[in-house]
């Protein structure tokens, strides 16, 4: 008995332990035009950082003792970019072997040696949400982590209380796999049919755990405990949000109205490049989109799509953001806001929104980011230009209020860590199979479709 306790003493001690580890930091930064998103332009202000939250925001701050200062005159201080869609810092992506595979969990696989953290942040990224691929109708649990580079420690990249998420998908996706490997879904029919059953599915194992917690008979025997159907579930009692890969508008109506069907209300389309062909209906439904800013035709069910679809589901008021699903745009998403602007005209506020608040919102975490109120989590970046022009530059970018990116100080190797002893380091320049391979079609080509042989 005492060693049991003395092995849970230390159980505890060392979550909170590594609860400690997550840095918290002080600074004060002068002299800025702060963009808050919710409370509009400040010019000429300061924001106080103090045990990495917004403490205070006005003018003419006073450092406390100790507090670093840093002189922000001439740039623009903005909040955390958030990108609502990536597959960074997973050491895997895809559990392929089914096409429902909800008991799997990205918190189980994250990498926190991944340099594309670092060019991240260097884009002014704080936050990202790692996805399970799109292999699968209903694929693992994803995270939403902080970009808190530099620890060893996968479980400090975590957002701390994030809702819970997960990955769906529809389209060629799951049925390329499906006809691949000869079961279902090998069609789009077979999709919707595999969500209704396995929602069904579901239902009947709650009812079984409901009945078995109903019985008083002190012999009862529990039922088979099923971390799958368990977690499917919580998706029908609201307690995981859903973030599902689609293309085609037929398709996303389809999902709109299982969801309806099922009572499921929380859901959020990513890619969603047909949307707008159904922006009224997915603001009825209450549903959110997180979208490409231009990116389209890569494969046949993606061809139709238009670079105003973020302005067109805004206007709609479908909740938008625009993600990145890449290591390397991730380190764009301010220039892939500024595209709104270009079409569709929205304002600052608006387009800023679409990489911070509104991604935040779809991820349930705007309580603690996404826009600068005192408060919230200090996840700030600083730019040198207004950060929807295309000259602007990211110079610093803070987590809790640590600075993890100054591109005054940014040494030639940000890896964490470096073999000195290695001759010659084995690298990958490219690898096809460690991609996500979420916008890939495998069916047929352009080239065959639109040769002139015959």
């Amino acid at each position: 008995m005492k060693k049991n306790i003395l092995i849970l003493t230390l159980i505890l001690f060392t979550g909170f332990i590594s609860e400690a580890q997550v840095k918290k930091g002080d600074v004060l930064i002068k002299n800025g035009t702060v963009l808050t998103i919710t409370k509009g332009t400040l010019d000429n202000t300061d924001v106080l950082i103090k045990d990495g939250k917004i403490s205070r925001i006005g003018k003419n701050l006073k450092a406390p003792n100790g507090v670093q200062e840093i002189d922000a005159t001439g740039k623009f201080i903005m909040p955390g970019i958030i990108d609502a869609h990536s597959h960074i810092a997973l050491s895997s992506v895809n559990e392929g072997t089914s096409q429902v595979t909800a008991e799997v969990n990205m918190g189980d696989v994250i990498d926190p040696f991944d340099v594309s953290i670092y060019r991240a942040l260097a884009g002014g990224v704080t936050s990202t949400h790692a996805l399970h691929g799109s292999a699968n109708v209903i694929g693992g649990e994803s995270e939403t982590l902080k970009l808190r580079y530099g620890t060893s420690n996968p479980e400090e990249l975590k957002f701390e209380d994030a809702p819970r998420t997960i990955k769906f998908a529809l389209g060629e996706n799951p049925t390329r796999g499906g006809r691949s490997r000869g079961i279902q879904p090998s069609s789009r029919m077979g999709v919707e049919a595999m969500l209704r059953n396995s929602f069904n599915d579901a239902i009947a194992y709650r009812s079984t755990w409901a009945a078995y917690k109903a019985d008083k008979n002190p012999r009862k025997v529990a039922p088979e405990y099923d971390l799958r159907m368990e977690t499917l579930v919580d998706i029908l009692d609201g307690k995981v949000l859903v973030h599902c890969h689609s293309y085609r508008a037929d398709e996303i109506y389809m999902l709109l109205k299982v969801f309806t069907d099922f009572g499921i209300k929380k859901l959020t389309f990513q890619h969603a490049n047909e949307a707008y062909k159904v922006a009224s209906e997915l603001a009825e439904f209450g549903a959110s989109a997180s979208v490409f800013a231009d990116w389209w035709a890569y494969k046949l069910e993606v061809y139709w799509s238009t670079a105003y679809n973020a302005t067109i589901l805004t206007r709609n008021g479908v909740l938008t953001s625009i993600n990145s699903d890449s290591g390397e745009l991730i380190r764009h998403l301010f220039h892939e806001a500024a595209k709104t602007q270009k079409y569709g005209d929205l304002s600052d506020e608006e387009a800023l929104s679409l990489i911070t608040l509104n991604p935040a919102k779809q991820l349930g975490i705007d309580n603690r980011v996404g826009s600068i109120e005192v408060g919230k989590d200090a996840d700030i970046a600083i730019f040198e230009g207004h950060p929807l022009s295309v000259y602007a530059i990211p110079v610093m970018t803070f987590v809790d209020g640590v600075k993890y990116f100054d591109r005054a100080n940014d040494i030639a190797d940000q890896r964490i860590y470096i073999n000195p002893e290695e001759a010659v380091e084995n690298i990958t320049i490219f690898n096809r199979e460690d991609e996500d391979r979420c916008m890939e079609e495998g069916v047929v080509s352009f080239e065959a479709l639109f040769s002139n042989k015959k």
